[in-house]
């Protein structure tokens, strides 16, 4: 597959995060990414890196075959107008991480572009983010190298766009959520005795290890609870004291109401 142009428009947190996953895969080289933003002071890592950093988007857009959309959601209309004259259905292909516009919102904005919606989280930096992903009007070839990108990054999943709202809360929000529950072991492992590096290093591997059970083995969660609660013992005690606090209902609350913010505003 050959290497692509990309342009990033929009180098915020997310922008960055892709463009710097890019890099460390070794999927894009420096001189084939470009970065905007306007103010590019945030932007010096990548610069240094041999990424192109542009001010202008229109600038960044000609060059590029790839344009990866990452900018804030009330900004996108504004922003893809201003330079839809720009676009070229013909050699280039959209592809959009943002939150809460869909595919039928960014062909009102650029017409007759092929577009693809990817929702990754910032776990993409280090190649490890989960990617869902949906699109309109891409042939077999581009969605391959989309997915092939994507997957140089972590994981992807394709998915009906309706549940991309879904997929940001569970993918991306979660992101959030998985640290805080983190942040908590760590506290209680400082309350129970360890300082706070080695609580920080045993509560994140554990995590870690945890997940990468049910990824490898693809297991459900509760075959692997089993095997650690045994009668009477201090796993089971500890798991239905959190049942009593409300930690699975009120996880599972955080993210109804996140998922109610996206959609209703």
């Amino acid at each position: 597959m050959s290497a692509k142009k990309i342009a990033i428009i929009g180098g915020g947190n997310l922008g960055s995060a892709i463009a710097q996953g890019l890099l460390k895969s070794g999927f894009s080289k420096a001189g084939d990414i470009i970065v905007t933003k306007r103010n590019t002071g945030t932007l010096t890592a990548l610069r240094d890196a041999g990424v192109q950093i542009e001010t202008d988007n229109a600038v960044a857009i000609r060059q590029a075959e790839v344009i990866v959309v990452a900018l804030k959601p009330y900004n996108v209309r504004e922003v893809l107008q201003e330079f839809k004259d720009v676009f070229d259905p013909a050699k280039h292909i959209l592809i959009s991480v943002v939150t809460g516009v869909s595919i039928d919102d960014l062909e009102h904005i650029v017409p007759g572009m092929p577009v693809v919606r990817a929702m990754p989280n910032t776990a993409i930096a280090i190649q490890e983010s989960i990617t869902c992903i949906s699109h309109k009007h891409v042939t077999e070839e581009q969605i391959r190298y989309v997915k092939t990108m994507f997957d140089q990054l972590g994981a992807t999943v394709s998915i009906d766009e309706k549940l991309m709202d879904a997929a940001t809360v569970l993918g991306a929000c979660g992101i959030a959520f998985a640290l805080r529950y983190i942040r908590a072991n760590i506290q209680g492992g400082i309350e129970i005795g360890f300082d706070v590096r080695t609580a920080s290093l045993i509560a994140a591997q554990t995590v870690k290890g945890a997940a990468e059970l049910l990824i490898r083995e693809n297991r459900h969660p509760e075959e692997e609870i089993d095997k650690v609660t045994t009668p009477k013992g201090c796993t089971i005690a500890g798991l239905n004291e959190m049942e009593h606090q409300g930690f699975s209902s009120s996880l599972i609350k955080g993210i109804t109401v996140s998922y109610n913010k996206i959609v209703k505003g």
